[in-house]
């Protein structure tokens, strides 16, 4: 060793001799613990000890170094850290500019995600109340924007590897589960309707429905029933809302309407003609009547009995009035007696009058469709108070518009008849299934104990 050590240039032997001093040096420190031998003291400088394997001066080992971490961050960089969330809420006078501001973000990168095309042009178009979130780097780079569309997709746009903003929607799956729903009305449609489950909207849906055959603000007594089998909707288990009406049958005075929903969205009988009609049945929603159909009646104006030669709807002003039916405005004008008002001349010698309007909505020599908005209920002309007067005329005969013979509606398409019977059939054997089960039901809870 002595002559191994002579060899050496000066410097090293220098290194060496200082080196062995300071070990000799350390020897004689005490160790952590009172008790803790110069042994271990020793060991403690040369070796790693972890298992009591003691590692040799001069020999190899191998080095296990835990590389998952640096790879994911390679391959993936958006994780190479946590991105920090925020949710903007849209207030009123806000615009996308003013929003990307209040969460930190400049207009170049407003322009940027702008400019992505039909995608994100819906951002410029965000309303109130609405939430927008975003997800940003820790050095404040937006990673990825989250915007809500509706209960079923959410607009996601993000920053790609090459520092390029692209976009994705993401859609829910939505399971649909069907109901059954049937009542006896006493009172009125609307609370029978609430009262067997349906929300304001299937109520409406099914009125629209049958509403070429029922005039649902006059036709409707006590004893009319109705059944209906809908679909309620659900994301991840949750409800979210009703879906569409499936089948749907609604007895009035004895007659008996029923309706099946295609493939197409459209609503026809079980044998296969459709619901709409050339002229709904009432151009307002259902609501109060003030007078029936009548051959006389004592006018409230003019204090005098006189034909009355059409319906009255009680609505308040403003209440949307539609053509109901295809044709051409032949007058919309203004008379004393009259007040606004708007005639239709329909195909087939058929003409409708609609009188008392605050306010008309179409001209004359305008083509109009059915369901289309001609006016606002109101109370011009001699009127007692807010309503619409509706006169249905054929072949300059008026005829009660509740009760007038409609022209038959159209089948069904042949190419599609034989499948649309089939969809028919199963969908009204599901409803007369619900039926006689809410029957059985109601017998058992009649049966005395």
């Amino acid at each position: 060793m002595q002559q191994l050590l002579n060899q050496l240039p000066k410097r090293h032997k220098i290194f060496i001799t200082s080196l062995l001093t300071l070990v000799v040096l350390l020897m004689f420190i005490p160790a952590e613990k009172a008790n803790a031998s110069r042994d271990n003291s020793i060991k403690t400088l040369i070796a790693i000890d972890t298992d009591d394997n003691v590692l040799e001066v001069g020999k190899s080992y191998p080095l296990e170094v835990d590389l998952t971490h640096i790879e994911e961050s390679i391959q993936n960089p958006k994780n190479a850290q946590s991105l920090r969330w925020q949710k903007v809420k849209v207030k009123n006078g806000d615009n996308l500019a003013k929003i990307f501001k209040r969460a930190g973000f400049s207009a170049q990168t407003l322009h940027k995600i702008t400019s992505l095309g039909k995608s994100t042009k819906i951002l410029t178009k965000i309303h109130p109340g609405e939430t927008v979130s975003f997800g940003a780097t820790k050095q404040g780079i937006l990673r990825e924007l989250t915007y809500s569309l509706d209960q079923v997709s959410t607009l996601i746009v993000s920053l790609n590897e090459q520092n390029k903003y692209q976009t994705r929607t993401d859609t829910k799956e939505v399971e649909t589960r069907r109901q059954f729903a049937t009542a006896v009305i006493n009172s009125n449609f609307w609370n029978a309707g609430i009262e067997s489950g349906l929300n304001n909207s299937q109520i409406m849906n099914l009125a629209n429905i049958f509403g070429w055959d029922i005039d649902f603000a006059l036709d409707i007594r006590d004893g009319d029933a109705f059944s209906v089998v809908y679909e309620d909707r659900y994301i991840d288990g949750e409800y979210v809302g009703t879906g569409n009406i499936i089948s749907a049958e609604f007895v009035n005075q004895g007659d008996n309407y029923q309706a099946v929903r295609y493939t197409d969205g459209e609503y026809y009988s079980p044998e296969g003609r459709s619901m709409r009609k050339a002229f709904l049945r009432a151009p307002v929603n259902f609501k109060y009547v003030s007078s029936s159909f009548k051959r006389r009646r004592f006018h409230p104006v003019q204090k005098r009995w006189k034909a009355h030669r059409g319906v009255d709807y009680a609505a308040k002003t403003g209440t949307p009035v539609v053509a109901a039916g295809n044709g051409k405005v032949i007058r919309s004008s203004y008379s004393r007696a009259n007040g606004n008002h708007v005639f239709i001349q329909h195909p087939n010698g058929i003409v409708t009058k609609y009188l008392h309007f605050s306010k008309r909505k179409v001209k004359k020599g305008t083509r109009v469709k059915q369901g289309q908005l001609i006016g606002l209920v109101g109370s011009t002309g001699l009127s007692s108070g807010p309503h619409l007067h509706f006169e249905f005329i054929v072949n300059g005969v008026h005829r009660n518009p509740r009760t007038v013979k409609m022209p038959k509606a159209k089948p069904i398409a042949k190419k599609e008849k034989s499948r649309f019977l089939q969809v028919a059939i199963t969908s009204m054997a599901e409803l007369n299934a619900g039926k006689r089960v809410r029957l059985a039901f109601r017998d058992n809870n009649k049966s005395p104990k």
